[in-house]
């Protein structure tokens, strides 16, 4: 074990991390990074809320969360509380506004979820042109020689749409670059135009990438200038025979249209991680559509994924227990704050001029 002058920096998980037996529900958190340091105390929530309370806070220094939200109300009572740690990249769910003015740093797992994403993606791609469940439902139904009607395409010669340059959309471009595609083009109005240069990709309007893509893959986080991105006009502007991705956030595509467009068959298909209403835990209209795939906000999920974003999360817990600046901070001025250094000082016992 390595020692630690400091007290105790207690790190808990949310609840939805284990089932009702309080076993993990899944195989590897990540928490092993935190094995060697005494000074960092494991815990969990007692139970599980959609919101985060604020008597569930009042004991830790940070807080790893998978589902719940975390709003002002949280952190009426944050004193001690140091971090918020979003397991995953999507941060819709925290009021990093309300976390800034409590002196709390909200923080994401920047990159963990890059390569699993763009994987389902690419599968995803491929399962919908070549009518990956079609076809089998022709063999479990005994419908063989109706095969000739769900002829498939390539993705050789076929133009990638990416809505969304950071590091799932780049991972992505990277796995399709041996597919003979052609030159991907993307809508991004925040990505520097030397990343576009180096990454050898189009920069184009939106308007023009809906137009133009046989794929349009959404990948960009679900913000003010995101919400209602593509609704109806928007995806009127698509090709008959090009597919839609959305493994990002619901609110971004309308549902209502994007069901109407494909119910219409004004579309080819779709694939659909996220949903506007989450869990689903009735039976969605998509479902009555054979021409798109649906997954529980969960296609990307792999025990890879989670031990990769556990250790990363965990390992930004430990960072700031001993006085460092993780990455994936979502309000780095905090470190600019006397009030906010004065409390880091305080929980890690770090002297304020030690701190990175």
């Amino acid at each position: 074990m390595t020692s630690h002058a400091g007290p105790a920096f207690k790190v808990a998980l949310t609840a939805d991390f284990y089932d009702e037996d309080g076993n993990s529900k899944f195989a590897d958190l990540g928490l092993s990074v935190l094995d060697d340091y005494e000074h960092v105390e494991v815990t969990r929530f007692a139970e599980h809320r959609p919101e985060i309370g604020s008597d569930q806070l009042a004991d830790c220094s940070g807080v790893v969360v998978l589902t719940p939200s975390v709003t002002a109300e949280s952190l009426a009572d944050s004193d001690n509380l140091l971090a918020i740690g979003r397991f995953g990249v999507g941060y819709d769910a925290v009021d990093v506004q309300a976390c800034t003015e409590r002196n709390v740093l909200a923080l994401i797992t920047a990159g963990a979820v890059a390569r699993p994403v763009a994987e389902a993606t690419v599968g995803w791609m491929i399962a919908l042109t070549h009518h990956f469940f079609a076809k089998d439902q022709l063999v479990r139904t005994g419908q063989w020689h109706q095969r000739t009607q769900y002829m498939g395409c390539e993705l050789r010669d076929r133009t990638l749409g990416v809505i969304g340059l950071g590091t799932i959309g780049q991972k992505l471009l990277s796995l399709l670059s041996s597919f003979g595609m052609n030159q991907p083009i993307v809508y991004d109005p925040l990505v520097p135009a030397s990343v576009i240069e180096e990454l050898g990709v189009r920069s184009v309007s939106l308007d023009e990438l809906l137009s133009t893509s046989d794929f349009v893959s959404v990948h960009c986080p679900l913000n003010d200038q995101t919400r209602g991105l593509i609704g109806a006009a928007e995806i009127a502007k698509m090709k008959p025979d090009a597919y839609l991705l959305n493994t990002a956030r619901g609110h971004i595509v309308d549902e209502q249209a994007l069901f109407e467009a494909l119910k219409a068959k004004r579309i080819a298909g779709a694939a659909i991680d996220c949903f506007d209403v989450e869990p689903v835990v009735e039976p969605h209209p998509f479902g009555e559509l054979d021409n798109v795939i649906l997954a529980p906000h969960s296609i990307a999920w792999t025990g890879e994924m989670f031990r990769d974003i556990g250790q990363m999360a965990c390992r930004s817990m430990l960072e700031l227990s001993l006085g460092k600046r993780p990455v994936g901070i979502l309000n780095p001025e905090l470190f600019e704050r006397t009030s906010f250094r004065d409390k880091w000082a305080r929980i890690t016992g770090v002297p304020s001029h030690s701190l990175a």
